[in-house]
């Protein structure tokens, strides 16, 4: 269609914020519902993609980190439309809203031949609008109190950290969904809004959309600037106060993402080191001789490889965690195995999962060449508890 049959919508600020939102939240949604759901899995499998736990909570900070200085820049932009332009609040949702929805209801049953008739913002765009804001504002405060669980317990109950952490999680969620279900219904399956991308809208669409804003544009009623001199006197005040607001808001990211170092830290794995023993005269009378080989070998579960696995597997595969629903804190337990299979079958050590996944090297808890030789002859000899 013609240039001149097209209305600009939005110009390239508010396509950009677009984008930035949209990427930042993708970002979030993804590192963040697999965490939520780390034994699922496509998390397990995606985890491993980004290149560990570590990496996707640095990830995850940091589009978290856009998101909040988008919000900074949102905040001055909005401003500034208000105050130094005079632009309508038009996205203010009112009784009109609720009167629209009402008949978009009645439509939608049959029970009336035409849409309500909206003006520049419809009520699903407001709705979409502020359950963003919302939402920014729950999940900031919410993932504060996870990222500073020192500060925040400071100040508040430590029974908050958990709580945030639940409130943080279903938000999430919510989000996710609302943003598959009623975002991509009503902007890209009942008709693609190309105008966030573009920043136009074809005449016949507005017509069908806002109808009313199309009107005022055809009757010369729309938002005019406000004169150079006005312009620049609003200017010099805006500046100066959001100058203050924007640094106290800057201040408030920085003490969010560098206030402690507790956050994404973790007790490095443990290593392999030489102990130096001196020999020293066998106290008599001689203890009892243990089922350890003389080279220091275990050879039952009690004797040391129920300590090696906590050692090593515990962080992962303990009573609490268990990932894949492989629990290798008990005896029972690491015969059962988890998910995939049986961990440890008692002379059958090529059908022993524990024993395969290590055989393959590159594990989190990788044991060393000595210790897999070990856990073989252990399982061959039946795999004794004690």
């Amino acid at each position: 269609m013609a240039e001149q049959h097209r209305v600009l919508r939005f110009g390239w600020i508010e396509r950009a914020e677009h984008w930035v939102t949209m990427l930042s939240f993708t970002v979030l949604a993804v590192t963040g519902l697999v965490q939520k759901y780390a034994t699922a899995q496509i998390s397990v499998a995606l985890v491993a993609l980004l290149g560990g736990p570590e990496i996707v909570r640095i990830i995850h900070r940091v589009a978290a980190f856009a998101l909040m200085l988008e919000a900074v820049f949102h905040v001055g932009y909005v401003g500034y439309k208000v105050y130094v332009l005079r632009v309508p609040m038009t996205m203010l949702p009112g009784l009109s809203d609720v009167r629209a929805a009402w008949g978009v209801f009645l439509y939608n049953l049959g029970l009336r031949d035409e849409r309500p008739q909206q003006g520049r913002y419809t009520f699903e765009e407001k709705f979409e609008y502020w359950a963003l804001i919302w939402g920014t504002i729950i999940m900031g405060v919410t993932g504060f109190l996870m990222w500073n669980p020192i500060t925040a317990s400071r100040i508040l109950p430590a029974e908050f950290i958990p709580a945030a952490k639940a409130a943080h999680g279903g938000e999430a969620v919510l989000a996710v969904l609302a943003i598959l279900i009623w975002h991509v219904y009503h902007v890209h399956l009942r008709h693609f809004n190309r105008s966030m991308f573009t920043g136009y809208l074809e005449e016949e669409e507005m017509l069908e959309e806002h109808p009313l804003e199309l009107a005022q544009l055809k009757a010369g009623a729309a938002h005019r600037p406000p004169d150079p001199q006005t312009l620049r006197r609003r200017k010099r005040t805006f500046f100066a106060v959001y100058s203050v607001v924007a640094a106290v808001m800057l201040a408030g990211v920085a003490w969010f993402v560098a206030g402690e170092e507790t956050a994404i830290e973790t007790v490095p794995p443990p290593e392999d080191v030489v102990v130096f023993a001196p020999l020293t005269p066998t106290p008599f009378p001689t203890a009892i001789p243990t089922a350890t080989s003389a080279a220091g070998q275990p050879t039952t579960w009690e004797d040391g490889f129920a300590e090696l696995f906590t050692s090593r597997c515990g962080s992962c595969h303990g009573k609490d965690t268990a990932i894949g629903g492989l629990d290798l804190s008990t005896y029972p337990s690491a015969l059962q195995g988890g998910q995939s299979g049986p961990g440890i079958v008692p002379g059958d050590p090529d059908s022993s999962l524990v024993l395969i996944r290590q055989a393959e090297g590159n594990h989190p808890g990788q044991l060393g060449a000595e210790e897999i030789l070990w856990l073989r002859e252990w399982i061959e000899a039946g795999a004794p508890e004690r």
